[in-house]
């Protein structure tokens, strides 16, 4: 079985991380973001929202493009059971990096992948132990604005790695997408 898909793959995510990772895997994306509603009702656990997400992108852009194989994600950050969103201002993002100081939260991402007229839906957390931070710190990386638009406020990948202590599970999970699988789930459906 070859590593790599030959088959040209819609992303329906406007996320550059989730591009990044499935092109450094040697796939071949064409980005189509669905502009779906992301509304869920807040009794969702973490798993449900994240799953429901990614299902619903991928349905509207398979309703487009029915005979392209289809990826669709969405992440979030929870912590003591809530979920965490995209910090909406600096306010935001330096209240919700000071409530994840020192403590271990997960990173959810749902995956809904659409191909040969199959549907799976599936999503993997990855838990993540932050460092003890100075109100400094924290000040300082949401001055650098990479907690801009981010589930949690940061970013793994960039400067946002200082903050981590350590992680337990999949790597890339955190980065936006598990990748292997999801292209390993994917190119079985093929």
């Amino acid at each position: 079985m070859a590593l790599k898909i030959e088959k040209k793959i819609i992303l329906a995510s406007q996320s550059p991380s989730r591009k990044m990772l499935l092109e450094q895997a040697g796939a071949d994306i064409e980005v189509v973001v669905s502009g779906v509603d992301e509304d869920v009702p807040e009794s969702f656990t973490p798993a449900q929202t994240v799953e429901t997400l990614a299902q619903r992108k991928a349905q509207a852009i398979a309703a487009l493009r029915p005979d392209s194989p289809i990826i669709a994600a969405d992440s979030v950050v929870s912590i003591d059971g809530m979920i965490i969103g995209k910090p909406a201002d600096d306010q935001a993002a330096r209240a919700t990096l000071g409530r994840l100081s020192g403590r271990t939260h997960q990173l959810f991402t749902g995956v809904c992948l659409i191909a040969n007229k199959q549907e799976r839906v599936f999503h993997r957390t990855t838990a993540v132990t932050f460092y003890a931070l100075t109100k400094e710190e924290i000040a300082e990386y949401v001055a650098m604005g990479e907690s801009t638009g981010r589930a949690g406020g940061y970013g793994i990948e960039g400067i946002g790695v200082m903050l981590v202590k350590e992680i337990a599970g999949d790597y890339p999970n955190i980065v936006g997408l598990p990748v292997a699988e999801t292209l390993r789930q994917l190119r079985e459906m093929l």
